[in-house]
């Protein structure tokens, strides 16, 4: 479902915005724009899901230290 949205701006922006973004797209590039600062999707989720896998992040915390060590073995 959509809504809509009375938003009030600085004339030279949205000049500025018809002029690049085109007058019948400004609402869609704002949605883009604004969609990751506001909405959970499921990238986060599953970010969260792992971090809450307590093996895993065990596991790769371990692989993260045991890389170290091959840095410190490097020639300069």
């Amino acid at each position: 479902m959509q809504r809509k949205l009375t938003l009030t701006i600085d004339e030279e922006v949205y000049n500025g915005l018809r002029a690049v973004i085109g007058p019948r797209k400004i609402s869609r590039f704002i949605q883009e724009l604004v969609r990751p600062h506001v909405v959970k999707n499921g990238m986060y989720a599953a970010y969260e899901e792992m971090a809450a896998d307590q093996i895993r992040e065990s596991e790769a915390l371990d692989w993260a230290e045991g890389t170290l060590g091959d840095i410190n073995d490097e020639e300069r």
